[in-house]
């Protein structure tokens, strides 16, 4: 019974490629812009490689992707490592996972049938692996089955690669947006509740707005029911939101919070800050009040919650639908939602199959076992949840185990839901135990890797297998999403929380764990605190996080054995005088002293977290010498720390963070030289002058951004291969120093900085790909030591993207240095003040994208790279005539499938047909045209370098979508008009429309322009057909229909043409001769007619 959405996901892409073929080249392109789109992508980094057997690593992570892109290159056939992944991709494909092969400058004929290089290495593999027959069968008959999946063909000379990689990502992107929400294991009974929501919904009216009210007791599936409801309507709306445990997190957060994550979810906009509740109010009314959406508040048990998201039905557009989730009918009627569901206990025959599904995985059971199944369904009354866990406690038992399960049943009154859950809790392990009570009162809701790092120190190794059996018997989830939060339903959070506080009901200072906010303060306060506390975790709701606390400053020094203490919130009248020996995990935001207590042996300590705190600088009194195991420090946002400490003897420490220190001005040497240190955060202090130099081979992630005083970059004293990004935004270090190529292993460098002086053998970096600078204040290659920068001796840079925005170039950056970047595929230049493009680019052999745009002073462009298809340089003002003239030239864009943007109003001769309106019409017939070009004149742009204003196709009056949106409004307006080239073979739906049906009767073509549709700022727009790739006569520029006859006439043969006209010269003279011979007649009957004589 699994499905696709009851898969365990970390990764929305795994790419599976040859490294040797397309690592640094078309997958590394790949991998960029998947991830640029927000896809969280699994690529190996060659330590998972090693050696000819797939590793767990690897296994696990194919196994947790959602989809998975096979690159098959020349070499892929060659490693048996990339055929053992394939095989066990094509095993997953069976349980979900979606394959699309990418035939990467590879014939699938030769992959389907194993020709060329696929024969001649399974040649060798045969010969490797003669013992090993059924592994080679496997391969074979995986390449087969790979070659015939849907999937993308890329050849040399047919298309641009950024184009190929974009086809390939959008259509990742809609396969991932589609991906439903994980509903269930077993959606056992679940379809005919689904069917009766959705007729309460009536989706297909797109006329009114209805919110809904689904109602019921905890543990009867109402967030599931939702779930289901949600993943089958979705697609029929603009834009949808799923706002899950609205009571828990707006107890959390607050409304706020939430409102602006919904506003994010519908909008799809990151940065959205909101003042007040009321102001979140208002800008849901004002962005919603055009849009169909769904909106899902699951788990409402407040009106004022109602009132912040959905106040009234007119918020939203007519066809938008609102559901709400909640315990308490009443509150529904409070807001005036007639339309309800009633979710219901499930029927005994459902409650059986969950069970069974629950507790043997399949859906048959042994008969033995028909008997005692059906007693425990009587004592579970019908509630999923129950049924869960009641299940999944019982998996690989005995029917004597389960008879004996019964026996507790039996004690349970009817429905009490709460004692049916600690039947489960009761079967786990003592430890177990601890570990599911740990988290049920102090770390539901955090992510998985830091509540291994906490109660690691209580329970050592086995952390990830407590945590294994937890899942097993369905007392928690660890999340989909990559964060792998661990979730706990709040019936089973309150079942856990009741036993923990049954330890000692009456002396709060005896229990293991303090968790209550008024426990732990009148603990603090009153000194009742004893050697059994173990953890206290403090986390006050927002209404009591402003109080200050006044407490006995020496009310830890009873706790002899408290190993955790965090408090997340709370102001402290006074810091601590004593600490335990026995602390090992401190995280106290604000905390409220300059330092550690004198008397504190901080021997066992293993994370020190200090957040948002008020000291100046932070001592360790002397004691430095014994954090040796301390593995952890944060001092994040300690606004008035001014330095950091000596962390000399820190040895073990792995993770460094003093972020957004604003008053921080000195940060002691000693960070440089600490052997295991992996994460090293100093980002956003902005009073920061100078780093010292550093010497880390373990490090993997350096942050220095928005240090806004931080004029010099560190000295790299040692190679340090594991950083593989690095962004430096917002800094005013004006060079690198050349030490900074020691960063061997950086793949992605992001600056965004005041550098005029760059050494050129920085692009020459061994596995540099990425290279992107923004807001330099100049820029100057300068030659590296003991190299010359000469045309002759340039070493080529691996650099695949290069971006220089708004860095004040001139000319003298095309000097020699220049020629290093000969070897990239995109280069945005845009914003900056060079007068020409020099001749030197004719060498950019495989330039494919060239952005110059906002470059007011180039006049000349002296070179064009042979292979460039992408052109922009919109408001490029200063272009002189014989350089607009060499982009218009026809021959330029008959070659290449082409996209240009320059400035001007100049309609080329050549082109078929010109209109003055914001559209242009053809006509064709047979099969669409291979090859059309559309232009547009008209004074707008692009708001950044990705912005785009696209053709957009209309056959027959209906829309030939070309993308997931449209744009709303336009762009961006200039004071000139700019000139739109662009070839329709670049769109994605190009090639459908091809798939028409062929037919002779005439299609009417419309094409218009995205951000410009129906406007009266456009001053032409025009279609050309290239005659040499199309038959003329299945063409037309004019409306066929209206001018058949007209056809007919022009089209018939000149003897036939000559009998016509004799035919009507004879005619005519028929009929005027007729006419004057009556008109003559009419004449003399009027003047000789008789007169009438009277009587």
């Amino acid at each position: 019974m699994a499905t696709l959405s009851s898969r365990r996901f970390t990764y929305d892409v795994f790419l599976s490629f040859r490294g040797e073929d397309t690592r640094y080249g078309f997958t590394g392109n790949l991998y960029r812009a998947l991830c640029d789109r927000g896809l969280h992508t699994f690529i190996d980094d060659d330590k998972l490689q090693s050696g000819d057997e797939i590793t767990p690593a690897l296994l696990k992570a194919i196994e947790e992707s959602r989809i998975a892109i096979v690159v098959l290159s020349h070499n892929y056939a060659s490693s048996s490592l990339c055929l053992d992944e394939l095989t066990t991709i094509l095993h997953c494909q069976s349980e979900g996972l979606l394959v699309i092969p990418v035939f990467y400058k590879v014939d699938p004929s030769y992959v389907r049938h194993q020709k060329g290089t696929y024969e001649e290495a399974l040649a060798k593999h045969q010969k490797r692996f003669k013992a090993q027959k059924e592994k080679l069968q496997k391969w074979k008959i995986a390449l087969r089955q790979v070659a015939d999946f849907s999937g993308y063909h890329f050849k040399d000379g047919h298309e641009y690669q950024y184009e190929f990689t974009e086809r390939i990502v959008e259509r990742v992107s809609r396969e991932i947006n589609r991906a439903p929400l994980h509903v269930a294991d077993y959606p056992v009974g679940l379809l005919s509740q689904v069917l009766q929501v959705k007729k309460l919904l009536d989706v297909g009216s797109d006329d009114v707005v209805h919110m809904i009210g689904i109602h019921g007791m905890g543990g009867l599936g109402k967030t599931t029911l939702s779930l289901a409801v949600y993943n089958l309507i979705a697609d029929d709306f603009d834009s949808s939101c799923f706002l899950q445990n609205v009571r828990e997190e707006s107890n959390k957060h607050g409304l706020k919070h939430l409102q602006t994550v919904l506003l994010s979810e519908l909008l799809g906009e990151k940065d959205i800050n909101l003042a007040s509740v009321q102001r979140g109010i208002s800008v849901i009314q004002q962005r919603l009040g055009r849009k169909k959406v769904l909106l899902i508040l699951d788990d409402v048990d407040n009106r004022k919650q109602l009132q912040a998201f959905a106040g009234r039905s007119d918020w939203f557009a007519p066809g938008s639908r609102v559901i709400v989730t909640t315990r308490d009918e009443q509150l529904l009627k409070c807001h005036e939602i007639e339309r309800t569901y009633e979710v219901k206990e499930l029927k005994k025959n459902d409650s059986l199959q969950l069970l069974i599904w629950n507790a043997f995985k399949r859906e048959k059971v042994d008969p033995s076992y028909e008997d005692v199944l059906k007693r425990v369904v009587t004592y579970a009354s019908g509630l999923p949840l129950a049924l869960e866990v009641i299940g999944s406690n019982l998996v690989g038992k005995s029917v004597e185990e389960w008879e004996s399960a019964i026996e507790h049943y039996k004690r349970i009154p009817n429905g009490e839901i709460i004692e049916i859950l600690k039947v489960s809790f009761d079967a786990l392990g003592e430890e177990e135990k601890n570990v599911f009570l740990d988290i049920a009162c102090c770390l539901k809701g955090i992510s998985l890797k830091e509540v291994e790092q906490i109660l690691g120190v209580l329970y050592d190794n086995n952390m990830k297998h407590h945590i294994g059996v937890l899942v097993k018997k369905s007392l928690i989830k660890v999340g989909r999403e990559r964060f792998n939060v661990i979730e706990m339903h709040d019936l089973i959070e309150d079942m856990g929380r009741q036993i923990d506080l049954q330890k000692s009901p009456k002396e709060v200072g005896k229990r293991r764990r303090l968790w209550l906010g008024k426990d732990i303060i009148h603990v603090l306060k009153d000194n009742k605190g004893t050697s059994e506390t173990e953890i206290i975790c403090l986390d006050l709701s927002i209404s009591e996080k402003e109080e200050t606390i006044e407490w006995n400053a020496n009310a830890f020094r009873r706790m002899k054995n408290l190993k955790i203490l965090i408090i997340r919130n709370g102001k402290f009248s006074k810091g601590p005088n004593y600490f335990p020996e026995s602390l090992r995990v401190l995280e106290w935001h604000g905390y409220p002293s300059n330092c550690l207590p004198s008397n504190f042996d901080p021997n066992k300590l293993v994370t020190c977290k200090l957040p948002h705190s008020y000291f100046t600088s932070f001592g360790f009194l002397g004691s430095s010498k014994k954090f040796e195991n301390l593995t952890v420090l944060n001092f994040d946002e300690c606004k008035f720390l001014t330095q950091t400490p000596d962390m000399s003897d820190f040895g073990n420490l792995e993770e460094v963070s003093f972020k957004d220190c604003e008053s921080l001005v000195k940060v002691h040497d000693s960070v440089g030289f600490m052997s295991k240190l992996k994460i090293l955060n100093a980002e956003g202090c902005i009073k920061l002058m100078s780093f010292p130099p550093l010497n880390l081979p373990t490090l993997e992630r350096l942050e220095l951004s928005y240090c806004s005083n931080l004029e010099k970059f560190p000295e790299i004293l040692g190679k340090m291969g594991n950083i593989r990004v690095l962004e430096l935004e917002e800094l005013p270090i004006k060079e690198l120093p050349v030490s900074f190529q020691n960063l061997i292993g950086l793949e992605d460098l992001f600056l965004s900085c005041e550098i005029v002086h760059l050494p050129s053998s920085i692009a020459t970096m061994p596995n540099l790909f990425d290279f992107s600078v923004t807001n330099c204040k100049g820029w100057q290659w300068v030659k590296s030591e003991n190299a010359e920068d000469n045309l002759g001796s340039v070493v080529p840079s691996k650099v695949d993207w290069f971006s220089a925005l708004s860095c004040n170039l001139d000319d003298d950056f095309f000097s020699a240095g220049f020629m290093r970047l000969a070897q990239v595929r995109s280069l945005f230049l845009r914003y900056n003040n060079f007068t020409h493009l020099p001749e030197c680019i004719k060498e950019f052999h495989n330039l494919f994208t060239l952005d110059v745009s906002h470059c007011k002073h180039l006049q000349e462009i002296r070179g064009f790279p042979p292979k460039l298809k992408l052109f922009k340089a919109i408001n490029c003002i200063s272009l002189t005539s014989s350089s607009l003239s060499m982009l218009l030239n026809k021959q330029l864009h008959e070659a290449r499938k082409t996209e240009f943007w320059f400035p001007g109003a100049s309609f080329p001769e050549w082109v078929d047909l010109q209109s003055s309106g914001p559209s242009c019409s053809f006509w064709f017939r047979n099969k669409f045209p291979a090859k059309v070009l559309s232009l547009l004149i008209a004074p707008v742009g692009d708001k950044d370098e990705f912005g785009f204003i696209r053709p957009m196709v209309f056959i027959d009056g209906k829309v030939q979508e070309s993308r997931a949106f449209y744009f709303e409004e336009i762009e961006r307006m200039f004071d000139f008009d700019q000139t739109y080239l662009f070839d329709l073979r670049k769109l994605p739906i190009y090639m459908n429309l091809f798939d028409l049906p062929l037919e002779k009767e005439w299609k009417h073509v419309k094409v218009t322009y995205e951000g410009v549709i129906e406007t009266s700022i456009v001053k032409a727009t025009g279609i050309h057909i290239f005659k040499e790739e199309n038959s003329m006569e299945d063409i037309r520029f004019d409306d066929p229909c209206t001018n058949n006859k007209l056809d007919k006439d022009l089209n018939a043969s000149p003897s036939q043409n000559h009998l016509l006209r004799t035919i009507g010269f004879f005619m005519c003279k028929f009929f005027i001769g007729l006419f004057l011979f009556l008109f003559g007649a009419f004449i003399f009957y009027y003047i000789y007619r008789p007169q009438h004589q009277p009587n």
